[in-house]
């Protein structure tokens, strides 16, 4: 029986099996996936995710991305304790419109690998399904860290997800931060 579920949510014993098998290089022992339907055609959402300079545009924690060529980058990203971890990523598969599935490169500060699905949703426009396995630094009580900091990918990936979504629809991010101006109007 097909299981279409997120990995991570699936009721399945083998699922962190199955998505090692899904990936080409699989790296990493704790997998997160999330998935949201975006009104948006799929390869537009594709084509803005294809350019990872975008997504710093709404990945909290990513302080930048950059493109070493075709298929490589290199990733700067916030940890906890104002800390930050770096790896070079690798594109291992590749479907335009569908699919990028990527690697972390040998000596990452926090070996990971991952998949981004975008799948037709009808009239909804499209499901964008984030798969991610990775080695949290300091193990299970690294893991606990980064969650007390927000800093856990689970956590990031569907805050990340909820911002995709929000960009992608209305051109910009909703926060519940105040702008300056905002802050300077209400002492006027």
């Amino acid at each position: 029986m097909l299981d279409d579920a997120p990995l991570a949510s699936s009721k399945r014993s083998d699922a962190l099996d199955r998505a090692s098998d899904a990936f080409i290089d699989a790296k990493g022992d704790a997998i997160t996936a999330r998935a949201v339907t975006i009104n948006r055609p799929r390869e537009e959402l594709y084509a803005y995710w294809r350019d990872f300079s975008n997504l710093a545009t709404f990945m909290d924690n990513v302080e930048r991305i950059d493109i070493i060529d075709d298929r490589r980058s290199h990733w700067v990203v916030k940890a906890p304790a104002g800390r930050t971890v770096e790896w070079d990523a690798t594109v291992t598969e590749e479907r335009p419109g569908e699919l990028i599935a990527w690697t972390s490169d040998e000596g990452a500060d926090v070996p990971n690998s991952g998949r981004i699905e975008f799948r037709d949703a009808g009239d909804r426009g499209t499901v964008v399904t984030a798969t991610i396995l990775y080695d949290p630094p300091g193990g299970a009580i690294g893991k606990i860290i980064a969650k007390m900091f927000q800093r856990e990918p689970a956590i990031q990936a569907r805050r990340d997800l909820r911002r995709f979504k929000q960009l992608m629809e209305t051109g910009e991010i909703a926060t519940g931060s105040r702008t300056r101006a905002q802050l300077e109007e209400e002492k006027a």
